[in-house]
């Protein structure tokens, strides 16, 4: 029986991959902060080799955490080339400066931000730990509210929050269930390095948030817009559009357009 460990299971797209594997009938098992601290080598290693998993799938991420997203990648790496785990590490498009035509799978990163720095150290770990893993590079995860993305919209949207979706950022959204599907896709095979799943229609995300409203009955002239130059939070990537087309030749999983998901 293949045994799966989902790393940050207690997040969105964790939970969505851990429930996939289950109804797909292997043996899984999900962690969360609360029962694994990854910036704790000995820990990771630990578990991992308690558990002795044949497929190891690293969620885990906190924005605002280098320990988490790098040194926390790379002891999630250890502990799969430890026993021989196929590994799937979940990256970001985030690590990208942004510029006017898309990102390649292979492209470098470009990181503008610490989150984007600290999730390239990951690749680079990842990558020099275990050669065969499959690195994902993906986008804004949406489907239902417990997206962060749609969650943020219908906030800023009501009221219930302050702040405004930038006009001049762009990203490529993609669904939940289609991120999670093809990551367990991606562990099946023998895909090795950065690939990028994401969806196939690149949004500002300001149209994201007008398209969440218009979704939840809203007015989508209600949601709060900017630029990123007025938001004045500092440098951060813009047009940082993911090129999938290799994920989309390889894998059976379709990979909708958000205008599809919500």
């Amino acid at each position: 029986m293949t045994r799966v460990l989902v790393v940050g299971a207690s997040g969105y797209l964790g939970g969505e991959v851990a429930r996939l594997a289950s109804v797909a009938g292997p043996d899984v098992t999900g962690t969360s902060s609360a029962d694994l601290d990854i910036t704790d080598r000995s820990a990771v290693l630990s578990l991992v080799r308690e558990l002795r998993p044949d497929v190891l799938v690293n969620c885990a991420y906190r924005a605002d955490s280098w320990a988490i997203c790098a040194d926390g990648a790379a002891h999630v790496a250890l502990a799969a080339a430890d026993v021989g785990a196929r590994l799937v590490h979940v990256s970001t498009d985030a690590l990208h400066a942004g510029r006017p035509t898309p990102y390649l799978d292979d492209d470098e990163p470009t990181p503008v931000h610490r989150y984007g720095a600290a999730k390239a150290a990951a690749e680079t770990a990842v990558a020099a730990i275990d050669p065969a893993a499959a690195i994902v590079r993906t986008s804004l995860i949406i489907g239902d509210d417990r997206s962060k993305q749609i969650q943020l919209a219908l906030d800023l949207s009501t009221g219930r929050r302050s702040g405004a979706l930038f006009s001049d950022e762009f990203r490529c959204p993609v669904a939940v269930a289609d991120l999670a599907a093809a990551v367990l896709e991606l562990a099946a095979s023998g895909y090795s390095g950065t690939i990028n799943v994401a969806g196939p229609e690149a949004l500002s995300r300001a149209d994201l948030g007008r398209l969440v409203a218009a979704a939840h009955g809203l007015d989508p002239s209600a949601v709060p817009v900017s630029t990123i130059a007025e938001s004045g939070l500092g440098a951060r990537p813009a047009d940082v559009r993911l090129d999938s087309a290799r994920a989309a030749a390889l894998l059976r999983t379709p990979l909708r357009p958000a205008s599809d998901c919500i």
